[in-house]
């Protein structure tokens, strides 16, 4: 028999998940509209760790203390968790949490737009330590939100029931994204504290040799360094530089490359190697894509 604590309980379907905390059947198979008190806790059936075949977005009027970086802090306001389909999440503690939550299965989004434009939404892939943390005037426009959401899918269900629901969720999203992008800049000084040591990282990785010949860092690699999730970081450096991990690990890239070039004699697949290329046409692949010029172009110029 397999323990609770080693294996994910994963649900396929809305009406599972309403079967499984308590509640009645669901007004829709696809999407549902929950409040948290009215959740039950089963005593048993229900691993640690769950994995929902659909989306997930909960607000919750308490989230606690949560991590940026290495840094706890305590908001005490609600917040939004946003869970993507497949993404692992702990099961609840607790029901004294007041709240809401949407399920929202991506079939209920075919032929919309919205079903490729959500996966752009990347916090859809934050951990819950990074919660979107909602002032009390963002909490009136969500709920009015959340508000129109429910009536909908409690009423009679007509031939533009889908389209006010899927108008709603993408207004919510886009709503969500803009707070999340305020939240970036009201938390500056914990992101600058962030930026600061993902400098010093990178340097660390471009200034070091046996390092650098594996290759460039991956953001999932900075990201784990930084103890926050590979999306957050992504957004949270191009909110305040205007460049996501990737373009930054590109520079730097370009920068040591640069400084080899021009204050070494070593051959251009010397350095490609040096740097963790396995081809030399790849090193020169994307350096002339970050500048325009060949590695021996610049070196000539440089000279």
């Amino acid at each position: 028999m397999k323990s609770n604590q080693n294996y994910l309980h994963k649900f396929q379907s809305v009406s599972e998940f309403h079967k499984m905390f308590g509640l009645a059947k669901p007004e829709h198979p696809l999407v549902s509209f929950i409040r948290l008190e009215d959740m039950t806790l089963p005593a048993e059936g229900l691993s640690e760790n769950m994995i929902l075949d659909f989306y997930k977005i909960a607000y919750k009027d308490t989230i606690g203390r949560a991590k940026y970086g290495q840094h706890q802090y305590d908001f005490g306001e609600g917040g939004l968790v946003f869970t993507a389909p497949g993404q692992v999440f702990e099961k609840p503690k607790n029901n004294k949490s007041k709240g809401f939550i949407i399920l929202l299965h991506p079939d209920f989004l075919l032929s919309y737009p919205l079903a490729k434009k959500i996966k752009q939404y990347g916090f859809f892939s934050y951990s819950t330590d990074e919660a979107l943390q909602v002032s009390e005037k963002e909490k009136e426009t969500l709920f009015s939100v959340f508000k129109i959401i429910d009536e909908e899918l409690k009423s009679r269900t007509d031939d533009f029931s889908q389209d006010v629901v899927i108008s709603q969720l993408e207004l919510l999203l886009n709503y969500s994204r803009r707070y999340y992008k305020r939240q970036f800049i009201t938390y500056k000084a914990v992101n600058d504290h962030l930026i600061e040591k993902f400098d010093k990282i990178l340097d660390h990785y471009f200034n070091n040799d046996e390092e650098l010949q594996n290759g460039m860092p991956t953001v999932q690699h900075l990201a784990d360094q930084l103890n926050v999730s590979a999306s957050y970081l992504s957004d949270m450096l191009r909110s305040l530089t205007g460049l996501n991990t990737q373009q930054h690990i590109h520079n730097r890239f370009i920068e040591t490359a640069k400084e080899i070039l021009s204050i070494t004699d070593m051959s251009v697949s010397e350095i490609a190697y040096h740097m963790g290329f396995e081809y030399p046409q790849s090193f020169t692949r994307l350096f002339k894509s970050k500048t325009n010029q060949t590695p021996l172009e610049f070196r000539k110029s440089f000279n």
